[in-house]
């Protein structure tokens, strides 16, 4: 599978530039609210044409301004997932979810059994919306999507508007329609948990224009992304689980850290996302602090960023970890090239 778009789009005084390539898997398309993420997806479903563009899906040209060449909605075979789960109040579950299969082929047509499995939502069929969490009807929702076996999956921040509960209730189900559907898919978030956890690639969006693109782990460290998201993903097994204090010990290459979260499996392998805005720098070996997580470390690079900042890159014995501190704290701390330090990390998400 591959998706080509090239597109520039004015709406008022905000216009989109922006082009990219995506292979099968997931492609994350992430940024600030007003970037230009949700337009961009709206030219790839046809609900928006742009005012200049091509785009191609396989061997289609779904868009070519310049030959007057638009297909419209219903026949690219695209399936959109909203914010809002946009489902019919008066049908049941199981008829909302017949209603993606009526607009294709029963040739064509996804299995309605293993949707529902997937899904997990078995015991929901006949039910009527209004009954249901926010999480569970949005799993209504794709699974309607995917029973009119879509070519392309896009999904126009399908999380945003549940709570940290709910979204930590749906995402091993979008895990599982990535790896087990094998439904490609175009996922449009500004949350950095999501799309370290889903995506292969990831597309960095900024008034209007593409800033970056690469992996979670390239483009959360690269300088065009927020300061706010800048940091590092690690990989690390599940030591134990303490559920009195619903934390796991998980095993890093520069020692053990503490995450929020309990009941991981021990031996299991996650992935840590570490924000350098939650790293402190010290010199000595910190005592008293709420930190849980202190890891030794050496300095490898000092880059100076903007407003009398710097970036510090440390080696924790392999994993890497980025610092933001003041100059004034380089210049009162000594803080130079191969001098050893301690990381002080205030806080770490789990991704997965």
């Amino acid at each position: 599978m591959i998706l080509s778009v090239e597109a520039q789009k004015h709406f008022g005084a905000f216009a989109l530039d922006a082009g990219f390539t995506s292979a099968a898997g997931v492609t994350a398309l992430f940024g600030r609210s007003g970037s230009g993420k949700t337009t961009l997806l709206r030219v790839i479903a046809g609900l928006a044409r742009p005012d200049v563009g091509r785009l191609t899906f396989e061997d289609t040209v779904l868009v070519d301004t310049q030959r007057k060449v638009f297909v419209p909605v219903h026949q690219r075979r695209f399936g959109y997932i909203f914010q809002d789960s946009r489902l019919f109040p008066h049908l049941s579950v199981r008829n909302n979810l017949n209603f993606g299969s009526w607009f294709t082929s029963r040739k064509r047509s996804a299995d309605f059994d293993d949707i529902v499995h997937l899904l997990g939502i078995e015991a929901l069929l006949d039910r009527k919306p209004h009954g249901l969490s926010g999480g569970e009807r949005q799993r209504v929702a794709i699974g309607r999507a995917l029973l009119a076996s879509p070519r392309l999956l896009l999904m126009d921040e399908p999380l945003a508007a549940l709570d940290d509960a709910r979204k930590n209730e749906i995402l091993p189900y979008l895990e599982k329609l990535r790896d087990e559907m094998k439904t490609p898919m175009i996922y449009v978030s500004h949350s950095v948990a999501e799309v370290t956890r889903l995506a292969d690639r990831v597309i960095v969006l900024a008034d209007g224009k593409i800033e970056a693109a690469g992996s979670p782990a390239e483009v959360l460290a690269s300088p065009s992304i927020d300061q706010r998201d800048t940091g590092v993903i690690i990989s690390g097994t599940v030591a134990s689980s303490n559920a009195q204090h619903h934390v796991s010990h998980v095993t890093l290459r520069a020692g053990e850290v503490i995450l929020p979260a309990a009941g991981l499996e021990r031996g299991r392998r996650v992935n840590v996302h570490i924000a350098e805005r939650d790293v402190l720098v010290a010199v000595q070996q910190p005592e008293g602090l709420s930190a849980l997580n202190i890891l030794e470390g050496y300095i490898i690079a000092l880059e100076p960023q903007r407003e009398g900042t710097v970036r510090v890159r440390i080696d924790a014995k392999g994993d890497i970890l980025l610092a933001r501190v003041t100059t004034l704290s380089v210049d009162r701390l000594g803080l130079t090239v191969g001098r050893p330090i301690f990381a002080v990390i205030k806080a770490m998400a789990l991704i997965h």
